[in-house]
């Protein structure tokens, strides 16, 4: 009879509270050597799953949190003056790629559209990764793979991910969490009392439906572990709350005062 085949996740692997087969796709895009788009609002776990993965399958992470200032360059490498001579300085991407392992792109759709030109030989069946200036083709080991993130609420005309780009990838989409598997988050985050968790969870589920406030942004589930931190060490749970939620989602007073009345219900005050 054979054995099921099991994986043991290393003790250092940093936690992460899997909602559907995420994990079984992330390990077959890696095997099959294609790269991954995970898309989704801010503070679901986009990050902490990739961290999650690279400890699972015992890979070096490259992690490049993308900006409006961030170039092709600063991914690939440039040449740098010192000791009177030029040196070739790799960049995270070629690191990666010379070495094998995981390049992580978060957020890149603020980077520089510049950047995608390096991107697509990577993401499609070369492989490959040009580098200009020093002449190379790098071809990727079976080790490399590239995985970017970012959020499709902050996309428009202007910042958006071609679909040139988009359909070279494997996606995933991530989303706020159902109660049960948040306050299960929260209670492996934070090791807080199980009736926190409840009530953390239950604050965010109010304050994200609320329609009559005006918010860029609603409450993350890293936000609620914030939140079950800063009482877990003594703080009030209101005030913990007017902390970590409530001042984090908005700067007008009276959205302020809205939401922090949703808190205060939720703790019987």
């Amino acid at each position: 009879m054979n054995a099921p085949h099991t994986h043991v996740t290393p003790l250092d692997t940093p936690f992460y509270e899997a909602a559907g087969n995420e994990i079984e796709i992330f390990e077959q895009a890696w095997k099959n050597r294609l790269p991954l788009l995970i898309k989704g609002p801010t503070g679901v776990g986009k990050t902490r799953f990739v961290a999650h993965m690279a400890a699972r399958l015992g890979l070096p992470l490259y992690t490049v949190a993308c900006h409006d200032d961030l170039t092709a360059a600063d991914l690939v490498g440039r040449h740098l003056l010192g000791d009177g001579q030029t040196t070739w300085c790799d960049g995270p991407l070629t690191r990666a790629v010379r070495e094998g392992g995981i390049c992580y792109l978060d957020e890149v759709v603020e980077a520089r559209r510049d950047t995608t030109v390096v991107i697509h030989p990577l993401a499609d069946d070369r492989r490959t990764l040009p580098i200009e200036r020093t002449g190379e083709v790098l071809h990727a080991p079976e080790r490399f793979m590239l995985v970017m993130s970012y959020n499709p609420g902050y996309q428009n005309f202007l910042k958006g991910l071609k679909p040139s780009t988009r359909q070279r990838f494997v996606s995933l989409r991530f989303d706020f969490p159902e109660a049960g598997r948040e306050e299960a988050i929260l209670l492996g985050e934070t090791g807080c009392e199980p009736m926190l968790a409840t009530q953390l969870v239950s604050i965010a589920r109010r304050l994200r439906s609320l329609k009559d406030v005006d918010l860029e942004e609603v409450v993350s589930t890293r936000l609620l572990v914030y939140a079950a931190k800063l009482v877990k060490v003594g703080l009030d749970p209101v005030e913990a709350c007017r902390s970590a939620l409530v001042e984090s989602l908005t700067d007008d007073v009276e959205v302020a005062d809205a939401l922090l009345e949703v808190v205060k219900a939720t703790f019987g005050r």
